[in-house]
C-alpha cells in the first residue's frame, strides 16, 4: 500500500508543482524557499535540533506554548520548526524571531524526506494535530527518530478518510512514539485505526496565553475604532461566509455597527474589499493604519499576526469557518480574551471545544446568519450579558489549561 502511495506522489508531481504556481498568483510566498519542499537546504548551524512540524498559522500559534516549554526544558537543543504554508511560515518568525530556526517541511517523498532528515538530525519529532506522512514516519522510524503527534484530533470526516486506507493508516500510526490526543473522541479514533500509546492530554491551545503587547495594542486600536461604538469582530472567515454575514446584519440594522472582518486566507483580502464594496458598504483597511471614520461600516482586517489584538478590541466574537460546512476555527483565543463568542452550526475541527464552551456559557451556537446577526445585536445592546459570557469564557480557558505539561512528558528524546 506505501508502494501504491509513492508512486501516486510521483505520478502528481506535474500537479503538485502546477499548484504551487497557481497558489503564488495570490501569494507569491508559495515560490518561495521552492528547494526546500523538495529536502535541498542551505547551510545552516549545526544542532542537536528538536523539530516541530506545524502546518500553518493555526497549529503555529498552537504550538507556542510546547516550543516555550521545549526551550526550557532542553536548553541545549535547538528549535527547528518546520510549515507547509508561507502564512504559517510567517507567523513563526513573528512569534519566536531568531529564537528558532524555521523551514518548509519536505513533500512526502522518499528522497526529499531522507535528504531532510540526514541535513538536520532531529533528536525527536513532534508533529502538530493530524500530520500523518507515511514516507516521512517510515524515515524517522528507520533512523530511530522518536515521533510524537502532539495535540492530536482526528474528526469522524478524517477518520473515513483514513479508514479508506486502513492498513496504511495502521502502518503510519505504529510509527509514533505517542499519540497524545485532544479529547476522548480523537483518541477513540486514533485507537481504531491501529494506533498504540494513545493518551488523552487535552488542548495546548487552552495554554495560549494572550500577549500583552496584543493587548495593548488592541486597546490602541479600540481608540481608533471608536471608545463607544459598537464593534462586532468576524474572525478567520472563509469564502461564502463574508456574504452571509453582511447581508444578515444589513437587515438586522444594528445602529452605528462597525464590522470588522479577517479573513482566514491573506489572499482573499482583495475579494472581500470588493465584495464590501460591491454592497456600497464604506470600507477602511487596518493595514492603512488610521482611525475608523464615523461613516465607515467595515474594517478589513488585512494584517498578520494580531489576531489577539482583534479579539481585544471587539464587543462580540463570531468565529468564522463554522458557518459553512467547514469545520470551524479556534474559538479558544477569544475565549482567552474574555469576550462573548458566537459560532456557526459547523465546529468539527474544534467539536469538544465548541461544545465545551457552549456548556459554560462562553459560547453562542447559531443555525445560521440571521440568527448570528441577531444574537449579535442582543448582545451588543446588552452589555451585563456579554461581560457575562466573556467572563465565563476566560475561567473556560483557566479550567482547561495544562495540556502541555501532560504532552511534555510523552515526548522522547533520543541521545546524541
Amino acid at each position: 500500500m506505501r508502494f501504491l502511495y509513492t508512486l501516486l506522489l510521483y505520478l502528481l508531481l506535474p500537479y503538485v508543482l502546477l499548484r504551487l504556481a497557481w497558489r503564488a498568483r495570490r501569494q507569491s510566498g508559495y515560490l518561495q524557499h521552492l528547494p526546500e519542499r523538495f529536502g535541498r537546504y542551505a547551510p545552516a548551524p549545526g544542532g542537536p535540533y528538536l523539530w516541530v512540524h506545524a502546518v500553518s498559522v493555526g497549529e503555529t500559534r498552537a504550538a507556542e506554548p510546547l516550543i516555550q516549554a521545549l526551550r526550557g526544558k532542553y536548553p541545549q537543543c535547538r528549535i527547528l520548526l518546520t510549515h507547509m504554508t508561507p502564512t504559517g511560515r510567517e507567523t513563526g518568525e513573528t512569534l519566536f524571531g531568531a529564537a528558532v530556526e524555521r523551514c518548509y517541511l519536505p513533500y512526502d517523498y522518499p528522497g526529499a524526506v531522507a535528504r531532510f532528515l540526514d541535513r538536520f538530525r532531529p533528536r525527536a519529532g513532534i508533529l502538530m494535530e493530524t500530520e500523518i506522512w507515511p514516507n516521512l514516519i517510515r524515515a524517522c522510524r528507520a533512523r530511530s527518530i522518536p515521533l510524537c503527534l502532539a495535540n492530536g484530533r482526528l474528526s469522524e470526516k478524517s477518520y473515513a478518510g483514513y479508514r479508506r486506507f486502513a492498513g496504511l493508516a495502521r502502518e503510519s500510526l505504529a510509527g509514533f512514539s505517542a499519540i497524545a490526543a485532544q479529547s476522548v473522541d480523537d483518541a477513540q479514533r486514533f485507537a481504531a485505526l491501529g494506533a498504540g500509546n494513545v493518551r488523552i492530554t487535552g488542548s495546548v491551545k487552552f495554554d495560549v496565553t494572550p500577549p500583552p503587547a496584543q493587548l495593548a495594542l488592541g486597546r490602541s486600536l479600540r481608540r481608533d475604532l471608536g471608545a463607544t461604538r459598537p464593534v462586532l469582530l468576524a474572525a478567520s472567515t472563509r469564502e461564502g461566509e463574508e456574504a452571509q454575514l453582511l447581508d444578515a446584519l444589513d437587515h438586522a440594522a444594528i445602529p452605528d455597527l462597525l464590522t470588522v472582518i479577517v479573513p482566514r486566507h491573506p489572499q482573499r483580502f482583495e475579494e472581500v474589499a470588493r465584495l464590501v464594496g460591491a454592497r456600497g458598504l464604506r470600507l477602511q483597511r487596518r493595514s492603512d493604519n488610521a482611525a475608523v471614520a464615523s461613516a465607515t461600516r467595515v474594517l478589513l482586517g488585512d494584517s498578520m499576526g494580531e489576531m489577539f489584538a482583534y479579539f481585544a478590541a471587539c464587543d462580540v466574537a463570531f468565529v468564522g469557518g463554522s458557518l459553512l460546512p467547514l469545520g470551524g476555527q479556534n474559538l479558544i483565543e477569544a475565549c482567552a480574551v474574555g469576550k462573548p463568542v458566537l459560532i456557526g452550526p459547523s465546529t468539527y475541527n474544534f467539536a469538544e471545544a465548541a461544545e465545551l464552551a457552549v456548556r459554560a456559557g462562553a459560547a453562542v451556537q447559531v443555525p445560521d446568519a440571521v440568527s448570528l446577526a441577531r444574537e449579535a445585536g442582543r448582545l451588543l445592546r446588552d452589555p451585563a450579558a456579554a461581560r457575562r459570557m466573556g467572563e465565563a469564557g476566560l475561567a473556560f480557558c483557566a479550567a482547561h489549561r495544562g495540556a502541555t505539561a501532560r504532552v511534555l512528558e510523552l515526548i522522547e528524546i533520543r541521545g546524541p
